[in-house]
């Protein structure tokens, strides 16, 4: 309710978390694992999950027996994406922040969810690429729009062979996900069909266009990552830094970071102009409404 006197929002948080553990810790022989916590509903990631992996990152980075980190998800799916409709779905709540965005629970129009995906989408997801530890996604089942964000921070991605990645949200009116690496991580012409369609693509696919590095059965995903991830490990802590900073650095060069500034604004003009026309951020589209399309949609594929 806005204030008669104040520029100012009052929104009440009513999320109810069904986790204090939404991310589990663990490190054994070099590798930290970080997995995502929410297996009962798929792993959508709420501001609790985003900032304790932020938290874990840090940890993982601050632990110098750690060579690398493996992010995987509990339960049949990686990530099904951003909480937009679960009891823990968490937009209205404070927390202390990571980085010098002012707190969104309080702002009125567009600039409530501006600020706070400034910060727990864009600005953390640049914020994990950028660690200097290589990182590898452990990918299986569903990785479908903030789901892919997260995959693609990570340097390298080993998929099961029933692996799926999928970003519907052109459906909402909206350009593809606040990370928008769309084109960097696949040619700009499947970028394209990747978000006109909102098709899902096989892990095959993906590995044929170069988005995933490697895609095993799924019964041999664990092994075959951890695997990966143990070579990498023998290798000199400061030589991999250097080597992913390189890396790193050419794709911004290509004009990764201002290419992905410009997409954030038609990101957010588009939630403005959603709410405008319907009064609704997200275009009348919540998880339940989003999970039914994404089904249909997936059916007429088969059919």
């Amino acid at each position: 309710m806005n204030s008669p006197d104040s520029e100012f929002v009052e929104r009440a948080d009513h999320s109810v978390y069904e986790t204090q553990e939404p991310v589990l810790y663990s490190v054994a022989e070099g590798i930290a694992t970080l997995t995502m916590n929410r297996p009962g509903f798929n792993n959508a990631q709420n501001s609790q999950m985003t900032y304790a992996l932020d938290a874990a990152l840090r940890q993982a980075v601050n632990d110098d027996a750690v060579k690398v980190i493996v992010l995987r998800g509990a339960g049949k799916h990686f990530s099904a994406g951003h909480d937009i409709g679960t009891p823990g779905r968490d937009i209205n709540k404070p927390f202390e922040r990571a980085h010098l965005w002012w707190d969104h629970t309080n702002k009125p129009g567009a600039e409530q969810l501006y600020a706070r995906e400034q910060e727990v989408y864009l600005g953390m997801c640049r914020r994990w690429r950028e660690l200097p530890k290589p990182t590898i996604a452990m990918v299986q089942g569903a990785c479908v729009a903030g789901g892919l964000m997260l995959a693609w921070v990570c340097d390298l991605i080993v998929a099961s062979d029933d692996a799926f990645f999928q970003d519907p949200v052109v459906r909402m009116g909206i350009p593809g996900v606040e990370y928008f690496a769309h084109p960097y991580e696949l040619n700009p012409r499947i970028a394209k069909e990747f978000l006109f369609t909102g098709d899902r693509m096989s892990a095959e696919r993906a590995y044929q266009m170069g988005m995933v590095n490697r895609v095993v059965p799924r019964e041999e995903l664990e092994q075959g990552t951890y695997a990966l991830a143990a070579g990498i490990a023998r290798q000199p802590r400061m030589g991999l830094a250097l080597t992913k900073q390189a890396i790193n650095h050419v794709e911004d060069l290509q004009g990764k970071r201002t290419a992905m500034d410009a997409a954030f604004a038609w990101h957010h003009f588009a939630h403005a102009h959603n709410e405008l026309l319907s009064g609704d951020k997200l275009g009348g589209f919540d998880a339940k409404a989003m999970a039914q399309a994404n089904k249909a949609a997936a059916s007429g594929e088969q059919a």
